[in-house]
């Protein structure tokens, strides 16, 4: 007669039953501190090459010139002018191209009206418009925030109307055999699946909206970190448009992790690497 001997399985770390930091198999403190390191090197080499000759200010030249123009509030208003144009026209853009994309991909006439015009403007960088809108509406924030709300807008349109076509067609016609109407699929089905495109292309139409900023304050502006960096083109000030440089980088980057962090919370149930 056999002997069956019941032997314990080994214990998979690795498997379903791990923990979430052992499944992806590195620490949860591992991605900031690569964070950390990546900076470091960067302002490293940033070093090296002004130090090695090369026509660029030190890191501490760029921190001394930083830290005067917070002293006479020249930085914190050039921020905070540039910070509420970006703004503005960011979420004006975005408001209006969620539901005119929701529109297009559930509708296919709205489709055919709408989406020649976004295709045609699409191809027309918002640069190129800052003219016209100059001249139409004259030099004060109205064009600023108008070319913004444009390519905010063109980036996150496209984006939404490619989350509803992508919507698995199994899940909305098993809710219609359910008996649920087009307002509850809507609700129920196709915000849900289309809320990673929708904040993608926020997060696209954010740095659209950043460089869209800084070519209107080059132009036309009088406060803003662009025309900031554009007066101090005149004088050859190096440090001074690295601290402009800078300053747009921190805030885009503060502005897409928050954005990042809204994708994170809204789509849990995505499974992700």
């Amino acid at each position: 007669m056999a002997v069956v001997t019941d032997t314990a399985a080994p214990t998979d770390t690795g498997g379903r039953n791990g923990s979430p930091q052992t499944r992806r198999g590195r620490p949860r403190g591992l991605p900031l501190l690569l964070n950390a390191v990546s900076v470091l090197l960067g302002i490293a080499i940033w070093w090296i090459l002004a130090a090695s000759g090369l026509t660029i200010p030190s890191p501490v030249e760029v921190v001394q010139r930083a830290k005067d123009l917070l002293a006479d509030g020249t930085l914190e208003q050039d921020i905070l002018v540039s910070l509420a144009r970006v703004l503005a026209g960011f979420v004006l853009g975005t408001a209006v191209a969620i539901p005119v994309g929701f529109l297009m991909g559930w509708y296919g006439p709205v489709r055919s009206l709408i989406e020649p015009w976004v295709q045609f403007f699409r191809t027309i960088p918002p640069l190129a418009i800052i003219p016209l809108a100059i001249v139409l509406m004259g030099i004060d924030e109205t064009p600023k925030i108008f070319v913004i709300f444009l390519a905010a807008f063109l980036s996150c349109v496209i984006s939404t109307f490619q989350g509803v076509v992508n919507v698995d067609r199994t899940l909305i016609n098993a809710a219609r055999v359910l008996g649920t109407r087009d307002p509850g699929i809507f609700a129920r089905v196709v915000v849900p699946a289309s809320t990673p495109f929708i904040l993608v292309g926020m997060r696209v139409g954010l740095g659209s909206s950043w460089a869209t900023l800084v070519a209107a304050e080059l132009i036309a502006a009088q406060q803003g970190l662009g025309y900031r960096m554009q007066n101090a083109q005149l004088y050859y000030d190096l440090p001074t448009i690295f601290v402009g440089l800078i300053s747009i980088g921190i805030l885009g980057l503060l502005m897409d992790r928050v954005l990042l962090l809204a994708e994170r919370r809204l789509t849990r149930w995505q499974e992700r690497r």
